[in-house]
């Protein structure tokens, strides 16, 4: 023990103890939590669960004028939830937002997919937009996703947590 502790009263250096294993404890909690927000970042899935790391995402689609893609996939997230009363109406919207051609937030879907989407506006159900969104999510998984875990964005995500 260095001479400046040892003439310190016990309670003094027992209180310093307590304080130093308490401190010590949060710590490690805090690095435990940083590490579990930190998982958030590593699939789209996760990210895609967490609405800070959708914000994020978004942002930088934003900056690569790419933004139509996640809400595409987040307006096909909230049509699956919606009640089957409504199913045609939010379809009709989700279609004309980013379906048809020349559509405000048009996304990259392929011929055969559009066309399947316009035979199923008739009488939508809730998985009308199953496979065009999942066409979707694999497009920003392996295009944007990679681009934003190496962009200042993720990292700010990351030193927010």
């Amino acid at each position: 023990m260095c001479k400046g502790l040892s003439s310190l009263p016990s309670s003094c250096l027992e209180k310093a103890k307590g304080m130093r294993v308490k401190l010590t404890h949060m710590a490690e909690t805090h690095h435990k939590n940083r590490i579990q927000d930190a998982k958030i970042i590593q699939d789209l899935e996760t990210l895609l669960s967490s609405k800070s790391a959708v914000q994020a995402f978004r942002c930088f689609l934003c900056s690569e004028f790419s933004e139509e893609n996640l809400a595409f996939w987040l307006a096909c997230e909230d049509y699956r939830v919606s009640p089957s009363a409504l199913h045609k109406a939010k379809a009709s919207s989700i279609y004309s937002q980013f379906i048809v051609p020349e559509a405000p937030q048009e996304v990259n879907l392929d011929a055969e997919t559009r066309d399947a989407l316009l035979s199923g506006m008739d009488s939508p159900s809730g998985d009308t937009f199953n496979e065009a969104q999942q066409r979707i999510y694999t497009l920003m998984a392996k295009d944007s996703f990679p681009r934003f875990l190496r962009s200042h964005h993720c990292a700010q995500v990351a030193k927010a947590c």
